[in-house]
Order: C-alpha cells, then sequence, then structure tokens
C-alpha cells in the first residue's frame, strides 16, 4: 500500500480535474488535427498523382497513301487535256463532284461563263467541297484543275496550239487534295475544311500572242470565286494553294507573295514540313513572285493564303523544262512528292484547334 501525504482539498481536487480535463481536450484536438492534415495530404497526393498520370492527347494525323493520290492523278490525264469547253474538261468535272460527294463532303458548283483574253467565252465551274460547314473556324484549301489550251513553251514551235495534257501542272494539286478528303472522311480535324478546285487559272494569254498581255487573264476562276463566294461574307483562317506538287524531287521555296500576304503561314507549313523531315523538298529559303490563284485569294477575298509550288531557280521560266508543253505528262509524276506534300498539309490542318 502506497501512503498519500498532503491531501488536497475539494476545491484544488476540483480545479486539478478541469486543468486535466482541458489539457485532454486540447490534446485531443491537435491529434483529430494532425490526423485530418495527413488525410487530406494524403488524398492530395493521390489526387495529383492520379493527375499526373493521365495520359497527354496525342494528335493523331492520319497516313497520307501515294498511291491513291497517283491514282487520283491518273485518272484525271486519263480524261485528256481539261480544257474548259472540252469534252474531257466536262467529263472531269462530273468525276470531282461525284468523288468528293463519295468522301462525304458538301459539294458546291459555282457555275460560270468567263472572257479570256482573246473573248472566248469559257464555261467554267469552281467546285467547293466542304467539311464541317457549321463551323466557323476554317481553313481552305485549293488547286485548279484545268488544263492550259496552249503549249507555248514547247521546243518546237509547231506545238504552241496543242493543250497540255496537264499531270503535274493541274492534276497532282486536285489528286493531293483529293486523298487529303478521302482521309478527312474517316476522321474530321477540329476546324472546318473547304477544298476549292479552281477552274480557268491556265487560260493566259501565250507568250505568241500579239495582242495585250495583263497577269489579270490568268486565275479566271479564282477571281469569280473571290468575289462571289459560295457563302456570303466566307472567311477562312488561312488558304495553302498546291500547284505543281508532283514532280520527282521536287523543289518548295518560300514563295514571295505568299511571304507578304501571309509570312506566318509560310513559316507554319515550312515548319512542318521540316519536323516531319522533309527539307529536302521545302527548300528554307526565298523563291520568285508568282502570279498564282493565291495572289487574288489575298488580294480580292483577303483570306491569307500561300502558295506550295514546284520551282527551278536554275531555269530561265522559273520552272521545270516541261512546264507548259506537250511534256507534263505521268512521266513527271512521283509518289513520294505526293506522299510529301500531302503528309504536310495533313500534319499542319489536324494540329490546329
Amino acid at each position: 500500500m502506497i501512503e498519500v501525504k498532503n491531501l488536497l482539498s475539494p476545491k484544488e481536487l476540483l480545479y486539478l480535474c478541469l486543468i486535466a480535463w482541458t489539457f485532454n481536450l486540447y490534446t485531443t484536438m491537435k491529434f483529430l488535427s494532425f490526423f485530418l492534415s495527413i488525410i487530406f495530404v494524403s488524398c492530395s497526393a493521390s489526387t495529383k498523382q492520379k493527375a499526373d498520370t493521365q495520359p497527354v492527347k496525342q494528335t493523331i494525323v492520319p497516313q497520307f497513301d501515294a498511291d491513291s493520290a497517283y491514282n487520283y492523278v491518273h485518272t484525271q490525264v486519263n480524261f485528256g487535256a481539261r480544257v474548259p469547253n472540252s469534252k474531257a474538261h466536262q467529263s472531269c468535272l462530273v468525276y470531282l463532284v461525284n468523288e468528293m460527294k463519295r468522301f462525304g463532303a458538301q459539294v458546291i458548283e459555282q457555275k460560270a461563263d468567263l472572257k479570256a483574253f482573246d473573248g472566248t467565252v469559257l464555261h467554267a465551274t469552281n467546285i467547293i467541297a466542304s467539311y464541317q460547314p457549321e463551323l466557323k473556324s476554317r481553313v481552305l484549301l485549293c488547286a485548279h484543275w484545268d488544263c492550259r489550251p496552249f503549249c507555248d513553251h514547247d521546243p518546237d514551235p509547231a506545238n504552241y496550239h496543242k493543250p497540255v495534257t496537264g499531270a503535274n501542272d493541274a492534276a497532282s494539286g486536285v489528286g493531293v487534295l483529293m486523298e487529303v478528303a478521302r482521309q478527312i472522311q474517316k476522321e474530321h480535324p477540329q476546324i472546318g475544311i473547304d477544298i476549292l478546285f479552281l477552274d480557268a487559272e491556265d487560260y493566259g494569254a501565250p507568250d505568241f500572242y500579239q495582242g495585250h498581255k495583263d497577269e489579270d487573264s490568268w486565275c479566271l476562276g479564282t477571281q469569280y470565286w473571290a468575289k462571289n463566294p459560295h457563302v456570303a461574307g466566307y472567311k477562312a483562317r488561312y488558304g495553302i494553294l498546291l500547284d505543281m506538287v508532283g514532280a520527282p524531287g521536287a523543289t518548295f521555296y518560300k514563295e514571295q507573295v505568299s511571304l507578304m500576304y501571309a509570312p506566318d503561314i509560310v513559316e507554319k507549313v515550312w515548319n512542318k514540313a521540316q519536323e516531319m523531315g522533309f527539307s529536302a523538298y521545302f527548300i528554307n529559303q526565298q523563291g520568285g513572285a508568282i502570279t498564282d490563284d493565291h495572289l487574288y485569294i489575298n488580294r480580292l477575298a483577303k483570306i491569307p493564303c500561300i502558295d506550295i509550288i514546284h520551282t527551278d531557280l536554275q531555269s530561265s521560266t522559273g520552272f521545270a523544262s516541261y512546264w507548259h508543253t506537250t511534256h507534263d505528262t505521268m512521266q513527271t509524276i512521283d509518289k513520294n512528292t505526293l506522299k510529301v506534300v500531302g503528309q504536310t498539309l495533313l500534319g499542319v490542318i489536324y494540329n490546329e484547334q
């Protein structure tokens, strides 16, 4: 037994109990607070870890099928020279419209009678194929589909009045865009896309013409569309024109009109091409200034538009030796070049937000 000395009074005992109770309550509250803080930190860490381990959504860019694009080029060439007012032109028109509808686009045929430099009335048709037309944020992709009626740069003057078959100069750009359309049908990008096949681009006054010549005798279909868009008040973030994009070892320089009106789009496209390993085709160097459809899309439609066009800086014309000659046949088309241009285009539009 333990001997107890100096016993406390009842008042002191009550006071001591009160202190003990207060201390226990304080200790309990501290413990509870500490416990809850551990739970909170643990939950926060768990939530953060869960958030950090969430997979980052990657942009999936479709693979461009060069064989498919090549077949679209070949089919156009098989119709013959697609000069306005010709049977080949009409047959190709039906083909292009039907194919774009088959690829799930909303298709508009914009008919126009346009007067050429020599007074010839051209029964032209611009073809507009739209994807997700309800979206306000849009990108315009375009190429001309008609052929030149004159081989005015042929080495043989006897061929000057023959039409250009137009495998590279017309069919290549259209063929690439048809394959792009086929890919869009499978999986839409996050923006609206309008594919515009322009007519009567190549009916400009030939070199041998003795009358008045000016740059406005070219790109007649584009001038008409820019003044009369298929949708009132039509706007796009930007446009990309393809012209002569099928030649073996093609070189695409940064064209000067494109740099003047849309330098940021030039950089966007060339950077994407280099990122994909296509710098041997998309040359990081300034080229010449070219009167092409993009000039009027910039000037009249006020849409910043660039031109991806094969040029030869060593040539007297600035273009390949077969340009506007009888030699622009399927021999001028290379699947690797079609792939480079098409894959770059897909890389650009599928990375738009």
